[in-house]
C-alpha cells in the first residue's frame, strides 16, 4: 500500500512538473513572438506599402509606371521581410506544438 501511496505521489509530482515546464515554454515562445511581430509589422506590414493596393480597391486606375512601381516596392519588400515572416511562422508553428 505504501509503495502504491509513494508511486502515485512520484507520478503525480512529475505529472505537475511536465505541466509547469511546458506552460513555461508556452509564455517564453509566446513572450519571444510578442517582442519580434511589432518590428516586423511596422517594417513589413505598413499602410505605405499597401497603399496601391488600397488604391486599385477604390477603382483608381494607376498608371503602367505606377504598377510597375508598386511591383518593385513588393518584391523588394518581400526579399527584405521574408526571412522575419518565415521565422515568425516558425515560432508559431512551435507554440502550437509547445500547447499540444
Amino acid at each position: 500500500m505504501r509503495i502504491l501511496a509513494l508511486s502515485l505521489l512520484f507520478l503525480s509530482t512529475f505529472t505537475i512538473a511536465g505541466c509547469e515546464s511546458k506552460a513555461e515554454k508556452v509564455k517564453k515562445l509566446v513572450d519571444q513572438y510578442n517582442v519580434e511581430y511589432p518590428p516586423y509589422a511596422k517594417a513589413c506590414l505598413d499602410e505605405d506599402m499597401t497603399s496601391g493596393a488600397s488604391r486599385m480597391l477604390t477603382g483608381e486606375k494607376l498608371t503602367p509606371e505606377q504598377t510597375a512601381a508598386l511591383e518593385a516596392k513588393k518584391k523588394e519588400r518581400d526579399a527584405r521581410c521574408k526571412p522575419e515572416a518565415d521565422r515568425l511562422a516558425q515560432l508559431q508553428k512551435e507554440i502550437l506544438a509547445a500547447q499540444q
